[in-house]
């Protein structure tokens, strides 16, 4: 089977990775990664993003240990427009995250509209900060959390929500 997912995947977090381990379950994985022109565009705050050759490195050093787990290949493309890489008709399934997944039922209508089969929309759940909080890029941008959802300490040494924090 052919999966498809996309994304900015700056930086790339446990909730990424739920999207990752679902994908190569599947099969063989391409990934469309925002280009430099679009990252901005798919952005709902205004947090600066890394160049698309650094988040392509970052990436395919995690893409690398799922295709060795589940013995599977990957590829990395560009991702030009938000709809991108999966209305391309060797694709079988679609990876997405609730919040993508409207997105993903448009893929199936354009796929429809030129007479190629609709993917099997898969959704990943999202995966949740230890404050119950769901992982996001930006929270670990703005320093609130780790990539594994754990609360990060200010400089007095306390979690940002007013927690004494263990050595």
């Amino acid at each position: 089977m052919q999966v498809a997912l996309g994304g900015t995947f700056d930086p790339v977090h446990d909730g990424h990775r739920a999207l990752f381990e679902r994908a190569f379950e599947l099969g063989d994985v391409t990934v469309g990664l925002t280009s430099d022109g679009l990252a901005p565009k798919t952005r709902n705050d205004d947090r600066p993003v890394r160049s698309f050759a650094r988040r392509k490195d970052a990436l395919e050093t995690e893409l690398a240990e799922f295709a060795r787990k589940h013995d599977r290949s990957y590829e990395v493309r560009p991702l030009e427009e938000p709809t991108g890489i999966a209305t391309e008709p060797q694709f079988d399934a679609l990876v997405v995250s609730p919040e993508t997944e409207t997105g993903g039922r448009r893929i199936n209508e354009i796929r429809r509209d030129s007479g190629v089969d609709p993917l099997d929309i898969e959704v990943v759940d999202h995966v949740y900060a230890e404050d119950g909080e769901k992982i996001s890029s930006t929270r670990i941008v703005n320093g609130d959390i780790d990539e594994h959802g754990n609360l990060t300490p200010d400089r007095d040494g306390r979690s940002r929500h007013g927690d004494a924090t263990q050595s």
